[in-house]
C-alpha cells in the first residue's frame, strides 16, 4: 500500500511524463512542418516512449492499492528560435525529470517503501540514458553551428537514430 506522500509524488510524476511527451510531440510536429523528417521521426518516437513512463507509473500506483490521477496539462511553451534552443530546452526538461525521479526515491527511502524504491530503479537508470541522449544531440547541434549542409545531416542521422542505443554519428 502506499502512503498518501509517496502516491501524491507519483501523481506528480504521471503528470511529468504525460508533459514530457506533449513536449516532444510540439517539437515533433514544429519539426515535421519545417521538413526534418529524421529530427521528426526521432520527437515522435521519444513522445511515444514518455507516454508509456506515464502509464507505467500510472499502473503502478493503481496495483499498489493507490489511485493514479490523469491531470490536465498546460500547452508546451517552448522556444522555436533556434535548433541549439529548442534542444537545450529539452536537456534541461531531461535534467529536470531527473531531479524529480531523484525525489521520488529518496521518498520511497525515508518512508521505507522499498518496493517503489525497487520499481523507480528502471526509472533512474531511464534518466541517465534520457540525459546522455539529449546531450549527445545538443553537442552535435553545437558542432554543426549555422552549417546547413551539416544540419541536413544531422536530421540524416536522426532518421536512424535509436533512444537507447547512440546509432547518430558520433
Amino acid at each position: 500500500m502506499l502512503s498518501e506522500n509517496m502516491q501524491k509524488a507519483l501523481n506528480n510524476q504521471i503528470r511529468m511524463e504525460a508533459e514530457s511527451s506533449q513536449i516532444y510531440l510540439a517539437m515533433a510536429s514544429w519539426a515535421e512542418i519545417k521538413g526534418f523528417e529524421g529530427i521528426a521521426a526521432f520527437m515522435f518516437k521519444q513522445s511515444d516512449e514518455e507516454r508509456l513512463h506515464m502509464l507505467k507509473l500510472l499502473k503502478y500506483v493503481n496495483q499498489r492499492g493507490g489511485e493514479a490521477v490523469v491531470s490536465a496539462l498546460d500547452e508546451p511553451r517552448l522556444d522555436y528560435t533556434s535548433f541549439r534552443t529548442l534542444f537545450r530546452q529539452l536537456y534541461e526538461h531531461e535534467v529536470k525529470v531527473s531531479a524529480s525521479i531523484n525525489d521520488l526515491v529518496d521518498i520511497a527511502l525515508s518512508g521505507k517503501d522499498y518496493a517503489t524504491h525497487n520499481f523507480l530503479q528502471w526509472y533512474v537508470s531511464e534518466q541517465i540514458e534520457e540525459e546522455a541522449t539529449a546531450k549527445v544531440i545538443l553537442d552535435k547541434i553545437d558542432l554543426i553551428g549555422d552549417d546547413k549542409g551539416g544540419l541536413y545531416m544531422f536530421d540524416n542521422d536522426m532518421k536512424n537514430f535509436t533512444a537507447n542505443g547512440h546509432n547518430i554519428v558520433q
